[in-house]
């Protein structure tokens, strides 16, 4: 039985690389010459498709998986230019590593160029994710979202809330039955960020259905880059019968609090508690649709919203200490700074406010250097949605582009020394924060309407961390595909102050 499987899952793979083969290598190739011909000599990059089939995929996730995960792009680059064409991941694509190019594509959002992903995203996610939506939906709910992320209530409310998650979690780790263990960075930042995360989005406290939303979100996210094949089996089946599961409780949870919204309706007019609130209670006059949004889409999207915030924000928590356990000048500095706020809050008995953490101006420079050396949203993919041209290059219709985020970040024209972690330089350069050689979260309309949030959340967990331990961390290395992770998950021991 066994056996019989593995063949069928051979057979189903070489089908979905055959199929690949002919639509990329032969429609795509023959479709970009016609278009040359029509463009009057106006070209596409240079570039290479690298190996039948494969393309350079190969090349592209080992460059992951080393201490220099921009060398696939660096080597490209010092041949054919910031802006070059590949084949990877089953599909063509122009690769730009020039922040104004990347500044153009992020800001013809919905004009020229819409979200493209791998296939296995969108089959996971399906096509009104909002990950995938462009136009006057996805501008609604951005901004919907972000207002209530942004609104004072809200910026008091959660600060306690990530206090609480922190605190919690930092004492455990003396409750230990041997405290002098390592305990593993990783997992532990993921602990506070997944129960804050939920809470935000749907008001579910710790219990049994926390677990069961962490538990099945894993399988989910274990989908988003694999083979597409929907059967028994296959890891993408798995993740989209774990998505199913998710689904059942959060529209419970929807359906329960649209019931309670009808029958107290006057209630309803108050400060929203979380993200469903918020999308419930969407009118739809910001766009003239005049239509709520249907609870089925609510739901599914609840769940998408999971993606980008739980992953990202712990990693940050983690390689900061990396990196600081690596740099204990830096170290030194972000502790001294972090102690004065300590002692003057306990001075005054004041209780912390979120303008309390976002001041600490060293610290701010700690999250932000540690967003430039490890990009957890690394690139930015789109799709030409007709012939453009862009600094004299032809984007091709149909054709994804993939704005590198990290390769900018990297780029010794953009950063002196950029392989070093230097928090001071933000003291000299702070409004490159705001510029297109620094984009930890995005841009355009897609700018992450929860960036100010994260860094809060990062803010707090290092502010605490460090007044109440010290702590030795072991070797591990970083790895950079499919998404950012230490391999070893950041072993540390830690011992009160």
């Amino acid at each position: 039985m066994t056996w019989a499987f593995g063949y069928w899952e051979l057979i189903c793979t070489l089908l979905f690389l055959g199929l690949l083969f002919y639509k990329y290598l032969i429609v795509n190739r023959r479709g970009l010459k016609n278009k040359k011909e029509e463009s009057g000599g106006l070209q596409p990059p240079r570039g290479t498709a690298g190996w039948p089939v494969i393309g350079e995929t190969i090349e592209f996730i080992a460059s992951g998986y080393t201490s220099r995960p921009v060398s696939f792009m660096e080597k490209r680059k010092s041949i054919y230019g910031k802006v070059f064409k590949t084949h990877i991941l089953g599909r063509p694509i122009i690769v730009s590593t020039d922040p104004d190019v990347n500044k153009v594509v992020l800001q013809n959002q919905g004009n020229v160029f819409i979200p493209s992903y791998p296939k296995s995203v969108i089959e996971l996610l399906g096509e009104s994710s909002i990950l995938q939506m462009n136009g006057g939906l996805q501008k609604r709910l951005h901004a919907i979202v972000g207002g209530f992320l942004r609104s004072p209530q809200f910026k008091a409310r959660i600060t306690k809330d990530i206090q609480k998650s922190v605190k919690l979690t930092l004492s455990s780790w003396m409750d230990r039955e041997n405290p002098q263990q390592p305990l593993y960075l990783q997992d532990e930042t993921k602990k506070i960020t997944f129960e804050i995360l939920v809470r935000l989005l749907m008001s579910v406290e710790p219990g049994e259905d926390m677990d069961f939303l962490k538990r099945e979100f894993m399988e989910v996210i274990k989908g988003l880059i694999c083979l597409p094949v929907k059967l028994p089996g296959f890891r993408m089946y798995k993740s989209l019968q774990a998505k199913e599961r998710m689904l059942k409780m959060v529209r419970k949870i929807v359906d329960d609090r649209k019931t309670a919204m009808d029958k107290n309706e006057a209630k309803s007019s108050g400060m929203p508690n979380d993200v469903i609130d918020v999308l419930l209670r969407d009118t739809g006059e910001s766009d003239g649709t005049q239509q709520r949004l249907p609870l089925d889409f609510i739901s599914g999207n609840i769940i998408e919203m999971m993606i980008p915030g739980e992953d990202s924000v712990p990693m940050i928590m983690t390689l900061a200490i990396k990196y600081l356990s690596d740099n204990p000048t830096a170290l030194a500095c972000l502790v001294d700074e972090n102690d004065k706020l300590k002692k003057q809050k306990d001075e005054l008995g004041e209780e912390y406010a979120w303008t309390d953490y976002v001041s600490l101006e060293f610290t701010q420079g700690v999250i932000s250097e540690t967003l430039r050396m490890a990009n957890i949203i690394n690139a930015i993919w789109r799709k030409a949605l007709e012939d453009v041209e862009i600094n004299g290059y032809l984007i091709p219709k149909g054709w994804c582009v993939l704005a590198s985020l990290t390769s900018v970040h990297m780029d010794e024209e953009n950063y002196a020394n950029p392989d070093e972690f230097d928090p001071w330089r933000w003291e000299k350069i702070g409004a490159s924060v705001k510029s297109n050689k620094f984009t930890p979260f995005g841009g355009g309309q897609r700018l992450c309407p929860g960036l100010e949030f994260s860094r809060l959340e990062i803010s707090i967990f290092l502010h605490h961390l460090v007044t109440t331990y010290t702590w030795v961390a072991e070797e591990d290395q970083i790895v950079y595909f499919p998404t950012v992770k230490t391999r070893r998950k950041l072993p540390i021991i830690v011992t009160p102050r």
